[in-house]
């Protein structure tokens, strides 16, 4: 899946580098566009058992694709899924298992506009709903559902009128949620992520 990505989003910036050096219009107020990122998550500890012992994480990868649509020459509005994904490791316990997040965010944006540039910078905020599992040794916990908060910052450069390269860095606040069986503990879903992709904006 992951070498799937990697292709996939390199194939993309072939193409738009391919598409010539025509000038690149960085208002998207009224356009529709498409997103694909790939990057690295940085996720906030948690504990599991009783007497709780802290679950030490490390750091992981993420990947997703998502929605954006310009309402203005300055304000959108942005639908992202993404999948994140992380080992951990426990007191004298090497390998305790592998969290999973799908993150579903929806926010806004401010677009700073900077004239005869084709960069674009932005800061951004929403809620997250923050779907989590673990798989530990085999066994497969069920963690509740929670909901978050997340501020972004990043910057869009367009090559073409239509396709932009995409750097963000956003960090995901959420309350802990309970993993259930196997002597319980808490989830922190929070983390820190940096992304990078490509956006593809229909006329």
């Amino acid at each position: 899946m992951m070498k799937r990505i990697i292709v996939g989003l390199g194939a993309a910036l072939l193409i738009a580098f391919g598409a010539g050096q025509a000038l690149a219009d960085n208002s998207i107020a009224g356009k529709v566009g498409v997103t694909g990122r790939i990057g690295f998550v940085v996720p906030a500890d948690s504990d599991f058992g009783s007497p709780a012992l802290t679950v030490e994480t490390d750091p992981g990868f993420n990947f997703g694709g998502g929605l954006i649509y310009g309402i203005d020459r300055n304000f959108a509005v942005e639908l992202d899924i993404t999948r994140t994904e992380f080992g951990s490791n426990l007191t004298n316990d090497n390998n305790f298992g592998d969290f999973e997040i799908i993150n579903i965010a929806l926010g806004g944006q401010y677009r700073f506009l900077i004239s005869q540039s084709n960069v674009t910078p932005y800061v951004g905020a929403g809620l997250n709903v923050l779907v989590s599992s673990l798989e530990r040794n085999g066994n497969d916990y069920d963690i509740d559902t929670t909901v978050g908060v997340y501020g972004a910052g990043g910057v869009d450069y367009f090559l073409t009128k239509q396709v932009a390269l995409n750097a963000e860095a956003r960090v995901v606040i959420a309350p802990e949620a309970d993993i259930e069986g196997g002597g319980g503990g808490n989830f922190d879903p929070s983390h820190f992520s940096g992304m990078f992709g490509v956006r593809f904006f229909f006329h």
